[in-house]
């Protein structure tokens, strides 16, 4: 019934192919349990739960007392019952909250996943994967455990994925498999694969992954770039095949979730305090009216002895008022609200059913009602004081269209006034039969500087196209499918597709565009990813003329203080504009570029290549400082 916990580990070793050696380690099996008891546990552990309302201990307390013939003239019956009752209405609403947490686990391990079995694929329950296996995944699929990323039916081995589960963010990130075994997208190749993984123990660290890939003799350095999570889900990919490195518990979302506690709420410790305060003024009143019945058996009372004499063991006035105070806790028990815990529970479980039934809370567009899956959500809810926000994205729809901009000093785009008359909507099918009919822009002499080949209207767009991570498909000619990490990205890139500058494809050493009709493939040298040290993201190319530039995007007080002092009269410009911008609600960034030199390239590539591996890192910042 119960198994021993292995010891902790120091690093994980994973065999492909042979889940005999890797069984050894006693890894966890891909079996989740969220849920607060089982049958065994459920009786021991809820009334364990429950007596820690003060106000059901203190009933406990009154249901000995009355046991004990000498000081209770009330039935223990009378307690017994309302106690029992209370009991029970709250152990069926937590059986029920339970069973659905029960239901829901069940859901999930009896899940159907394709696992590659002595060169086979086999359909598997969830439960049953362990790590070591390889399993196939389909678009659209639930990622079943933590995996290596093997192969990919798109080309390079890459592959899209939503962690909406994992960081609530719903925009498709892009993960790429190892060089060395992104061909073995057949599952007879994939079925000789004996590769052997050496990385860290499970840990809760979302956006880190560090391990070693050993195979045909040689090491190969995994990164989090190489692995699919658990709770992703696979888009825009036909199929992949991956290793299950952490598998159950010891995945990263489970990692984070930790085990169901008991959580009260501020009403319940209002009301146990609440209790507290009534049953000290019960004992208040005990205490004097047992200081009464001493003073009166001690003055009047023993006149009466000879035909009312103390029952036994009462031999003195002390002694029964000792009693007599236990007798009056008995007495005057009603005025301990036990009732107000079933009222609280009745309350909360009708507030819950009110936010299921809210229809403003009801999404039209997915079909789905607002479910509350704690009777206990609306007074928590009710708690809340302060809401921190990390970005807009959060409170809002994080939709973001293209409105204005300023190139080279002089501003550009027009503002909507939702009341007032709507100006002209700009047609881009005429100049441009790539452009998205969507598209909205109203200010025609951006369009017009374009067509007239405006030297810094064209870098403007030039850059838009390149210095990004979106990826494209095109299932049709011309009908272009972007799929982008953040809308920011999305609808920069979708503004350059309608001036003319339209990114077409990327491969892990190219990007090509069709730049005013014309198609142009670049040369990708080096991508600097944004993160949250450098505020900016980077990308260097050469052009077909070999030509090397480097173009760069971000937060504007990193970019400005980077500019060569001689454009000093521009930045004041632009600045003022960016202030404009800010100040009608618009989420704003600077966008440069700089020439580079052949000497400069080799010079900054080196010092590049050689620090990556020594601090094994991505961070680039004190590399590329301008």
């Amino acid at each position: 019934m119960f198994r021993k916990r292995p010891p902790p580990e120091e690093e994980r070793r994973v065999r492909a192919n042979e889940r005999e050696y890797n069984e050894k380690f006693q890894y966890a099996s891909n079996c989740i349990m969220t849920s607060k008891y089982n049958i065994v546990t459920f009786l021991p552990v809820n009334l364990f739960e429950q007596f820690q309302e003060v106000a059901n201990t203190y009933f406990l307390f009154l249901l000995i007392l009355q046991l004990i013939p000498q000081i209770s003239s009330l039935s223990w019956f009378t307690t017994i019952v309302p106690l029992a009752l209370v009991l029970s209405i709250t152990a069926v609403k937590d059986a029920t909250d339970d069973y659905f947490r029960h239901k829901s686990d069940n859901q999930v391990n009896n899940r159907q996943s394709q696992v590659l079995i002595r060169g086979l694929l086999q359909h598997e329950k969830w439960m049953n994967v362990r790590v070591g296996d390889i399993i196939k995944l389909e678009n659209n699929q639930f990622v079943a455990a933590d995996l290596l990323l093997l192969s990919s039916s798109e080309p390079h081995g890459l592959c899209y994925i939503e962690t909406a589960e994992l960081d609530g963010e719903s925009n498709m990130k892009v993960r790429q498999s190892v060089s060395v075994t992104s061909e073995l997208g057949d599952p007879n190749n994939l079925a000789s694969f004996d590769g052997e993984v050496v990385c860290e123990p499970p840990n809760n660290k979302l956006d880190r992954f560090c391990g070693t890939l050993n195979w045909r003799g040689k090491k190969y350095t995994l990164s989090n770039q190489n692995m699919l999570l658990r709770g992703c889900v696979l888009r825009n990919t036909e199929a992949c095949y991956g290793l299950v490195i952490f598998a159950g518990p010891d995945t990263k979302l489970m990692q984070n979730s930790g085990r169901t506690k008991f959580k009260r709420t501020s009403i319940d410790r209002l009301m146990n305090t609440l209790v507290l305060w009534i049953f000290g003024f019960l004992v208040c009143m005990g205490v004097i009216l047992a200081v009464g019945n001493a003073v009166w058996e001690r003055e009047v009372g023993f006149l009466f002895q000879s035909y009312l004499p103390w029952d036994p063991p009462v031999d003195n006035f002390l002694f029964s008022a000792f009693l007599s105070f236990w007798s009056y806790v008995i007495i005057l028990n009603t005025v301990v609200p036990i009732s107000l815990y079933v009222s609280v529970e009745v309350i909360r479980l009708g507030h819950s059913y009110f936010i299921n039934w809210d229809q403003q809370m009801f999404c039209s567009q997915c079909n789905t009602p607002a479910e509350a899956r704690t009777t206990t959500l609306n007074e928590e809810l009710g708690q809340v004081e302060y809401i921190f926000s990390d970005k807009t994205g959060t409170l809002t729809q994080n939709i973001m269209s293209f409105n204005k901009c300023s190139i080279n000093g002089q501003t550009y785009g027009e503002g909507t006034d939702p009341l007032g008359p709507q100006p002209k909507r700009l047609d881009f099918t005429p100049f441009n039969p790539l452009a998205d009919p969507d598209f909205c822009f109203y200010d025609d002499t951006l369009l017009e500087a374009v067509k007239v080949g405006d030297a810094h209207t064209h870098k403007f767009f030039r850059l838009l196209s390149l210095c990004h991570t979106v990826m494209s498909e095109e299932k049709r000619e011309g009908e272009l499918l972007y799929k982008a990490q953040s809308p920011d990205e999305g609808a920069l890139v979708m503004a350059a597709r309608n001036f003319g500058f339209v990114f077409r494809s990327r491969t892990p050493g190219t990007i090509t565009t069709t730049e005013m009709g014309r198609s142009v493939t670049y040369t990708l040298l080096a991508i600097l990813d944004f993160n949250n040290i450098r505020k900016r993201m980077s990308v260097i190319v050469r052009n077909p003329e070999g030509r090397i530039c480097l173009y760069c995007k971000g937060a504007d007080t990193v970019l400005l203080e980077r500019l060569h002092p001689c454009n000093q009269e521009l930045m004041n410009i632009t600045s003022d504009h960016l202030n404009e911008y800010a100040a009608d609600g618009l989420r704003t960034l600077a966008l440069a570029y700089r020439d580079l030199s052949e000497d400069e390239w080799e010079a900054w590539s080196e010092r590049h290549r050689s620090a990556v591996p020594a601090a094994e890192r991505t961070d680039w910042q004190p590399l590329m400082s301008r």
